[in-house]
């Protein structure tokens, strides 16, 4: 990848994670850990890969995202605010009542493709909609969002069988494997690894991502999804829970609380002090 479009990258994902601290600090609520893991992923998927139009979201021949770890919310209203699809301001409603972003993705705000957040429904409504576009010979291409601890329910290797027996190759799920979940360690919980090998075993073609903050092992890994053809793939990004905001990295904690006064002002800092890094 081109160093200036790296850093370009880089810097958009600085914003996505301030977008996603700013949203989850006013609405006192929220997901910051899984949010910020997924950043440099949605920030490549809407600045990249995905064929989308802020000016008309619902165009028929657009790529399709579903957050089927619907809980990190904030990170795909984050990225959707800074693509243009709404105004960043409204990041400072979320959750609040009569707003317009939902403290899970609800299919009304403007580029949202699937309301998610019960956990295991996200990846079966993408195999549906991966469906429908091979039915009607559609150009669009599917990308589902998962967290580890979401292969924990048995849905989500229900749609596994499903997409590899209609030879969905225009599907990609990407698996966000922070290995951290709400209770704690996902080996500790309740174990969905080897999470590559299951993924083989019900017929999907995977990637493992060894750094998912790298865009250049992003770019080849989402280079070779391009490639297969006949069965769905599978991208294992391995992250950090809470990447670029110190205190909260690899914290099981942070699954699932919102920052104080202190914690946000200390956070905004550490990623304004990056992004300056990143626009040198």
């Amino acid at each position: 990848m081109d160093e200036t479009i790296r850093k370009q990258l880089q810097a958009t994902a600085c914003r996505v994670r301030m977008g996603i601290l700013t949203g989850i600090f006013h609405a006192k609520s929220g997901h910051p850990g899984g949010s910020l893991s997924i950043a440099e992923l949605v920030t490549y998927l809407y600045f990249v890969k995905m064929h989308v139009d802020p000016k008309h979201p619902d165009m028929p021949d657009r790529d399709r995202l579903v957050l089927s770890k619907g809980h990190t919310a904030p990170a795909l209203y984050a990225v959707l605010a800074e693509r243009g699809f709404f105004p960043k301001e409204e990041l400072e409603h979320l959750r609040h009542i009569g707003a317009m972003l939902q403290g899970h993705p609800c299919i009304h705000t403007p580029g949202v493709d699937m309301s998610s957040g019960s956990l295991g429904q996200g990846i079966s409504a993408a195999c549906g909609m991966a469906l429908a576009g091979k039915l009607d010979s559609a150009a669009y291409h599917v990308y589902a969002i998962l967290g580890d601890g979401e292969l924990e329910e048995g849905q989500v290797w229900e749609a596994a069988m499903f997409a590899a027996h209609y030879g969905l190759d225009n599907l990609t799920a990407i698996v966000d494997n922070n290995g951290l979940q709400i209770d704690g360690k996902i080996t500790d919980v309740c174990s969905p690894e080897p999470i590559d090998e299951k993924f083989r075993a019900f017929g999907w073609h995977v990637i493992v991502v060894d750094d998912a903050h790298d865009f250049d092992k992003l770019e080849e890994a989402f280079r070779e999804a391009e490639s297969i053809s006949g069965k769905p793939v599978a991208i294992i990004q391995k992250s950090i829970k809470g990447k670029g905001v110190s205190f909260m990295e690899n914290q099981v904690d942070w699954h699932g609380k919102a920052p104080n006064a202190e914690q946000y002002e200390q956070g905004m800092q550490e990623l304004r002090a990056a992004l300056a890094e990143w626009e040198a």
